[in-house]
Protein backbone atom coordinates (compact mmCIF):
# COMPACT_ATOMS: atom_id res chain seq x y z
CA UNK A 1 0.00 0.00 0.00
CA UNK A 2 1.13 3.58 -0.23
CA UNK A 3 0.11 7.50 0.00
CA UNK A 4 -0.23 9.22 -3.27
CA UNK A 5 0.52 12.72 -3.50
CA UNK A 6 -0.59 15.20 -6.08
CA UNK A 7 1.55 17.69 -7.49
CA UNK A 8 -0.23 20.25 -9.12
CA UNK A 9 3.08 22.86 -9.80
CA UNK A 10 5.19 19.70 -10.48
CA UNK A 11 2.29 17.80 -13.25
CA UNK A 12 3.45 14.94 -11.12
CA UNK A 13 1.37 12.24 -9.13
CA UNK A 14 3.76 10.73 -6.38
CA UNK A 15 3.16 7.01 -4.40
CA UNK A 16 4.90 7.07 -1.71
CA UNK A 17 5.93 3.88 0.17
CA UNK A 18 8.01 1.95 2.94
CA UNK A 19 9.32 -1.15 3.02
CA UNK A 20 9.97 -2.42 6.22
CA UNK A 21 12.11 -5.84 6.27
CA UNK A 22 12.39 -8.26 9.59
CA UNK A 23 13.48 -11.69 9.45
CA UNK A 24 16.34 -13.99 9.60
CA UNK A 25 17.55 -12.83 6.15
CA UNK A 26 16.91 -9.52 6.58
CA UNK A 27 19.26 -6.63 6.82
CA UNK A 28 20.04 -2.78 5.48
CA UNK A 29 21.55 -3.49 2.61
CA UNK A 30 19.19 -5.90 1.48
CA UNK A 31 16.14 -3.34 2.80
CA UNK A 32 17.91 -0.21 0.13
CA UNK A 33 17.82 -3.00 -2.58
CA UNK A 34 14.23 -4.06 -2.47
CA UNK A 35 12.96 -0.45 -2.52
CA UNK A 36 15.31 0.07 -5.50
CA UNK A 37 14.53 -2.50 -7.23
CA UNK A 38 10.69 -1.95 -7.06
CA UNK A 39 11.27 1.98 -7.69
CA UNK A 40 12.87 1.50 -10.48
CA UNK A 41 10.68 -1.10 -12.13
CA UNK A 42 7.40 1.13 -11.53
CA UNK A 43 9.64 4.27 -12.72
CA UNK A 44 10.90 2.45 -16.02
CA UNK A 45 6.77 3.05 -17.34
CA UNK A 46 7.08 6.28 -17.08
CA UNK A 47 3.27 6.17 -16.38
CA UNK A 48 0.40 8.90 -16.77
CA UNK A 49 -2.73 9.01 -15.15
CA UNK A 50 -5.52 11.56 -16.12
CA UNK A 51 -7.25 12.83 -12.71
CA UNK A 52 -10.23 15.25 -12.42
CA UNK A 53 -9.18 19.18 -11.59
CA UNK A 54 -12.18 20.77 -10.67
CA UNK A 55 -15.62 19.63 -11.70
CA UNK A 56 -15.25 20.04 -15.60
CA UNK A 57 -12.00 19.59 -16.46
CA UNK A 58 -8.89 17.03 -16.29
CA UNK A 59 -5.11 17.04 -16.20
CA UNK A 60 -2.43 14.38 -17.12
CA UNK A 61 -0.17 13.30 -14.45
CA UNK A 62 3.18 12.14 -14.96
CA UNK A 63 3.29 8.83 -12.42
CA UNK A 64 6.41 8.26 -10.09
CA UNK A 65 7.08 6.58 -7.36
CA UNK A 66 9.28 7.07 -4.52
CA UNK A 67 10.31 3.72 -2.40
CA UNK A 68 12.15 3.92 0.88
CA UNK A 69 13.58 0.50 2.60
CA UNK A 70 14.36 -0.08 6.10
CA UNK A 71 15.50 -2.93 7.92
CA UNK A 72 14.10 -3.15 11.43
CA UNK A 73 15.28 -5.36 13.87
CA UNK A 74 13.23 -4.35 16.92
CA UNK A 75 10.37 -4.42 14.84
CA UNK A 76 7.28 -6.45 17.20
CA UNK A 77 3.99 -7.51 16.36
CA UNK A 78 2.11 -4.68 17.94
CA UNK A 79 3.64 -2.37 16.41
CA UNK A 80 2.60 -3.85 13.27
CA UNK A 81 -0.70 -4.37 14.14
CA UNK A 82 -0.72 -0.67 15.81
CA UNK A 83 0.48 0.93 12.16
CA UNK A 84 -1.78 3.51 10.82
CA UNK A 85 1.05 4.62 8.68
CA UNK A 86 -0.61 3.84 5.04
CA UNK A 87 3.03 3.63 3.39
CA UNK A 88 4.17 1.77 5.84
CA UNK A 89 4.63 -2.06 4.26
CA UNK A 90 6.21 -4.93 6.69
CA UNK A 91 7.64 -8.10 4.77
CA UNK A 92 8.87 -10.62 6.68
CA UNK A 93 12.58 -11.78 4.57
CA UNK A 94 13.70 -15.47 5.28
CA UNK A 95 15.89 -18.36 3.68
CA UNK A 96 12.55 -20.81 3.47
CA UNK A 97 9.05 -20.04 2.67
CA UNK A 98 6.54 -22.34 3.14
CA UNK A 99 5.22 -23.42 -0.54
CA UNK A 100 8.68 -22.14 -1.64
CA UNK A 101 7.01 -18.76 -2.70
CA UNK A 102 6.80 -14.86 -1.92
CA UNK A 103 3.32 -13.77 -0.93
CA UNK A 104 1.70 -10.49 0.26
CA UNK A 105 -1.45 -11.51 2.43
CA UNK A 106 -4.33 -10.62 0.53
CA UNK A 107 -5.15 -7.97 -2.60
CA UNK A 108 -4.51 -4.40 -0.86
CA UNK A 109 -2.33 -5.16 1.74
CA UNK A 110 0.31 -3.64 3.60
CA UNK A 111 2.27 -7.19 5.14
CA UNK A 112 3.65 -10.84 3.62
CA UNK A 113 6.17 -13.16 3.35
CA UNK A 114 9.33 -12.69 0.94
CA UNK A 115 11.31 -15.76 0.42
CA UNK A 116 15.35 -14.69 0.17
CA UNK A 117 16.08 -16.28 -3.39
CA UNK A 118 12.97 -14.71 -5.04
CA UNK A 119 14.01 -10.92 -4.48
CA UNK A 120 17.93 -10.81 -5.51
CA UNK A 121 19.18 -10.34 -8.84
CA UNK A 122 17.10 -7.50 -10.16
CA UNK A 123 14.26 -10.05 -9.74
CA UNK A 124 11.08 -8.47 -10.25
CA UNK A 125 9.22 -10.07 -7.48
CA UNK A 126 9.23 -7.47 -5.03
CA UNK A 127 7.63 -5.37 -7.85
CA UNK A 128 5.47 -7.80 -8.53
CA UNK A 129 4.14 -8.17 -4.87
CA UNK A 130 4.01 -4.39 -4.63
CA UNK A 131 1.59 -4.36 -6.92
CA UNK A 132 -0.83 -6.77 -5.09
CA UNK A 133 -0.37 -4.51 -2.36
CA UNK A 134 -1.96 -1.49 -4.58
CA UNK A 135 -4.94 -3.52 -5.29
CA UNK A 136 -3.76 -5.47 -8.38
CA UNK A 137 -4.82 -9.03 -9.30
CA UNK A 138 -3.16 -11.92 -11.98
CA UNK A 139 -4.72 -11.16 -15.03
CA UNK A 140 -7.22 -13.72 -16.35
CA UNK A 141 -5.74 -14.56 -19.53
CA UNK A 142 -2.30 -16.51 -18.72
CA UNK A 143 -1.85 -17.14 -22.49
CA UNK A 144 -0.44 -14.32 -24.12
CA UNK A 145 1.64 -15.72 -26.69
CA UNK A 146 2.15 -13.32 -29.71
CA UNK A 147 1.34 -10.16 -27.32
CA UNK A 148 4.33 -9.18 -26.09
CA UNK A 149 6.22 -7.55 -23.43
CA UNK A 150 4.83 -9.63 -20.48
CA UNK A 151 3.29 -6.81 -17.74
CA UNK A 152 4.42 -7.24 -13.87
CA UNK A 153 1.30 -8.94 -12.95
CA UNK A 154 1.60 -11.92 -14.57
CA UNK A 155 2.43 -15.14 -12.69
CA UNK A 156 4.96 -18.06 -12.93
CA UNK A 157 3.33 -20.28 -15.36
CA UNK A 158 2.26 -18.07 -18.30
CA UNK A 159 2.52 -18.83 -21.84
CA UNK A 160 4.92 -16.18 -23.45
CA UNK A 161 6.86 -15.28 -26.56
CA UNK A 162 10.09 -18.17 -26.70
CA UNK A 163 12.32 -15.17 -25.69
CA UNK A 164 10.15 -14.51 -22.63
CA UNK A 165 10.43 -18.14 -21.20
CA UNK A 166 12.82 -19.46 -19.13
CA UNK A 167 14.36 -21.31 -22.09
CA UNK A 168 13.62 -19.74 -25.85
CA UNK A 169 13.85 -23.61 -27.05
CA UNK A 170 11.29 -25.54 -24.44
CA UNK A 171 7.80 -26.18 -26.07
CA UNK A 172 5.28 -23.34 -24.21
CA UNK A 173 3.85 -25.08 -21.27
CA UNK A 174 6.88 -27.52 -20.78
CA UNK A 175 9.36 -27.26 -17.89
CA UNK A 176 11.26 -24.06 -19.00
CA UNK A 177 8.66 -23.31 -21.27
CA UNK A 178 6.67 -20.59 -19.73
CA UNK A 179 7.24 -16.81 -17.79
CA UNK A 180 10.78 -15.62 -17.02
CA UNK A 181 9.56 -13.49 -13.88
CA UNK A 182 13.38 -11.44 -15.34
CA UNK A 183 11.34 -10.83 -18.29
CA UNK A 184 8.55 -9.19 -16.34
CA UNK A 185 8.05 -5.35 -17.25
CA UNK A 186 5.70 -2.65 -15.64
CA UNK A 187 3.34 -1.25 -18.12
CA UNK A 188 1.01 1.40 -18.60
CA UNK A 189 -1.80 -0.92 -18.34
CA UNK A 190 -0.55 -2.01 -15.28
CA UNK A 191 -0.60 2.16 -14.35
CA UNK A 192 -4.27 1.96 -15.45
CA UNK A 193 -5.16 -0.88 -13.73
CA UNK A 194 -4.35 1.03 -10.85
CA UNK A 195 -7.30 3.25 -10.94
CA UNK A 196 -5.68 6.32 -9.64
CA UNK A 197 -8.25 8.80 -10.61
CA UNK A 198 -11.00 6.98 -8.51
CA UNK A 199 -8.55 7.93 -5.20
CA UNK A 200 -10.68 10.30 -2.76
CA UNK A 201 -8.21 13.38 -2.73
CA UNK A 202 -7.70 15.03 0.39
CA UNK A 203 -7.75 18.76 0.75
CA UNK A 204 -4.12 18.50 0.97
CA UNK A 205 -3.93 16.65 -2.29
CA UNK A 206 -3.43 13.26 -0.62
CA UNK A 207 -5.01 9.58 -0.71
CA UNK A 208 -4.23 6.19 0.39
CA UNK A 209 -4.27 3.43 -2.25
CA UNK A 210 -4.08 0.09 -0.60
CA UNK A 211 -5.30 -1.25 2.82
CA UNK A 212 -4.08 -2.41 6.49
CA UNK A 213 -3.73 -6.16 6.53
CA UNK A 214 -1.56 -5.55 9.33
CA UNK A 215 -0.63 -9.43 9.71
CA UNK A 216 2.27 -10.37 11.56
CA UNK A 217 4.71 -13.49 10.35
CA UNK A 218 6.54 -15.89 12.30
CA UNK A 219 9.15 -17.40 10.56
CA UNK A 220 8.47 -20.69 8.76
CA UNK A 221 10.50 -23.91 9.07
CA UNK A 222 11.10 -27.19 7.16
CA UNK A 223 8.82 -30.35 8.28
CA UNK A 224 11.08 -32.80 9.60
CA UNK A 225 11.23 -36.20 9.79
Amino acid sequence: MGEVELQPNNNLLVIHATIIIYGDAANDELAFQIAKDIEKFWNDAEGKATIRDGWFSKKIYNVRFSITGKYNPELTPQMVFENTNPRNNYFRIEEFANGDISFVDEINSNTGYFKLQNILDNSTTAAHEFGHTLGLIHPHNLDIRGKGTPGIMYPRGTLVDPHFQYHPEIAAGQKGGTLNPFTRKVLQKDIDDLHLEELDFNAEGFAMIGALSSVWHEKHFRETD
